[in-house]
């Protein structure tokens, strides 16, 4: 359960979500099929981002999964979806009005996200772990791709994603070959941004999600925002877009105190607005 800005608790039967601080850690929590997602995964998922990211004091969110898994992409034996799960349109419309919504609460969320890969993450699951604004991963994780192996294709914006983070041709090498990214070679590629030791996985990823959620939310936000323009838009609109946020952080009641802090050598308390 969780209380969100109003003070209500949702409570969740497949996602876990506790807060630490600033933090807030929400788990896939079908750990005895490897966090595989089904409807109504997908559908909590949505419900809990969505608590999340309105919620005034989370400041970071950590996506884990519970057990040995972060996920093994979509169940295919999903007793929710009935003899209808392999039907096209039921795909399609499950893809469209589920999966994208929660891919996108992640990757449009006003929060920084990060990934927390603590073990096998393949298929849709590798889509929400993409769209997190930073990845750390357990040096015996890795991240597949098994589509070409049972005639799909990647989903879940991973074409767009991936292609993003290291090429169109090192994508499509990881999804026609369905190779199983170490964690090593993921930090190397640019996929993670840290490896961290199995046994103290858990400690190492709550260290970095509070230590980014020490800093400034209202730069953590735009610098967010920004680059999320930036992907898609010219040089040009981008430094226009950038000198927007530019004039908004810095007519915030945060910069100048910070400043000021900074240069009397004190801490200073984000408030951040």
């Amino acid at each position: 359960s969780f209380k969100n800005r109003e003070g209500t608790m949702s409570k969740f039967e497949t996602i876990n979500v506790t807060h630490h601080g600033a933090v807030a850690r929400v788990a896939f929590n079908r750990p005895d099929s490897l966090n595989a997602m089904n409807g109504q995964m997908r559908r909590e998922f949505y419900a809990a981002a969505r608590e999340i990211n309105m919620n005034d004091a989370i400041r970071v969110v950590i996506l884990t999964g519970e057990g040995r898994a972060f996920g093994a992409g979509a169940d295919l034996a999903d007793d929710t979806a009935g003899a209808d799960l392999m039907i096209g349109a039921q795909t399609r419309d499950d893809l469209i009005h589920e999966f994208k919504p929660g891919v996108l609460s992640i990757a449009e969320a006003p929060k920084v996200w990060i990934a927390a890969v603590n073990g096998p993450c393949a298929g849709i699951s590798y889509s929400y772990a993409m769209a997190c604004d930073l990845v750390v991963m357990a040096e015996d994780a890795y991240l597949y791709q098994p589509f070409s192996a049972i005639g799909l294709i990647p989903d879940g914006g991973s074409t767009w994603l991936l292609q993003k983070l290291v090429g169109s041709r090192r994508a499509f090498e990881l999804m026609a070959l369905g190779e199983k990214l170490g964690a090593q070679k993921a930090l190397d590629w640019g996929m993670a941004n840290r490896v961290f030791d199995k046994a103290d996985f858990a400690v190492e990823a709550m260290e970095f999600a509070e230590n980014l959620a020490g800093r400034s939310p209202l730069a953590l936000r735009y610098t967010k925002e920004a680059l999320r323009f930036a992907a898609t838009s010219s040089l040009g609109d981008t430094i226009t877009k950038e000198a927007d946020l530019q004039e908004f952080c810095i007519s915030s009641e945060d910069c100048p105190n910070a400043i000021a802090a900074f240069f009397n050598k004190e801490a200073y308390t984000w408030k951040g607005r």
